[in-house]
């Protein structure tokens, strides 16, 4: 039976010597896969131990290469999405957060001197098809940690640790936000709804290019949509896409128009990439 979240009893930085003892713990129940879920439900954990060229650990944030395609610790050939991969987008696409432990072999950095250590929970932000460094097709997954019940240390010493947090840190110009929302009297560019609130009315300044890794999008007037919460969400999953005649596509269907605005210049550079980003998938 799957368990997600906290397992009662084991703290953030809890050590243990090999995956049978992870797997006693209910931490992380295979004693072999890296991640713990299948193609029909969310993955409950994933284990960093340096098995894949591709990982980035950056000790708050992860981005992680799905499983198989390997032989002797190398890629032979292209991942798919299913099994564990399809746990994780399932992750993602139920915002259900995941266990994250670090084994020895992960990078020196983040990870113990030996056996494995539970480092909380991270939220699976983002999943896309990529080609790794050795040129098969592989999945990767954007993690963020959301667990603040203990501050993960860099091995060099705490100073760096809150130093990179700081760096990797996604600062949004918010006056920009409202001024695009403002441009468009609070009102969403794809169904023209406008929510209105006790507090004043409510919509979203959605990025067609996502900030910060793995992404890198800017934030800018050119890059920046004003949506309701519904077509935000559509437009971040790849439930809706817009080509560059500004036609909106929902499950291959035209279903509309964006609302263009003279005082508010969109750059078509970034729809292309936001289709050919899931259109490719």
């Amino acid at each position: 039976m799957s368990q997600y979240g906290y397992i009662e009893g084991i703290e953030v930085g809890t050590l243990f010597e090999n995956r049978a003892e992870l797997s006693k713990a209910g931490i992380h129940r295979p004693t072999q896969a890296g991640i713990c879920g299948g193609s029909n439900v969310a993955a409950e954990s994933i284990v960093l131990s340096g098995g894949y060229i591709d990982d980035e650990d950056n000790g708050s944030n992860i981005i992680y290469t799905g499983h198989g395609g390997q032989e002797d610790g190398k890629q032979i050939k292209n991942q798919e999405l299913t099994t564990g991969n399809a746990a994780l987008k399932n992750s993602s696409e139920l915002n259900i957060p995941i266990r994250v432990i670090r084994g020895f072999g992960g990078d020196p950095n983040w990870s113990p001197k030996s056996g494995y250590r539970y480092d909380g929970l991270y939220s699976v932000e983002k999943y896309w098809r990529d080609y790794g460094i050795e040129g098969y097709v592989i999945w990767r997954y954007y993690l963020v940690r959301t667990d603040q019940t203990k501050l993960i240390e860099n091995n060099n010493n705490l100073e760096t640790s809150r130093r990179k947090i700081t760096t990797n840190s996604i600062i949004r110009n918010s006056e920009l936000a409202q001024k695009i929302k403002s441009l468009h009297n609070f009102t969403c560019q794809i169904c023209s709804e406008k929510l209105n609130t006790p507090s004043g009315p409510y919509v979203e300044a959605a990025h067609i290019r996502p900030l910060g890794k793995p992404f890198s999008g800017p934030d800018i007037a050119e890059n920046i949509i004003c949506l309701c919460p519904n077509h935000h969400k559509l437009l971040d999953k790849g439930g809706i896409t817009i080509d560059q005649n500004f036609q909106v596509i929902h499950e291959k269907n035209i279903i509309g128009n964006i609302k263009e605005l003279d005082k508010h210049n969109i750059n078509i550079e970034f729809f292309k990439w936001h289709k050919g980003f899931w259109t490719d998938r």
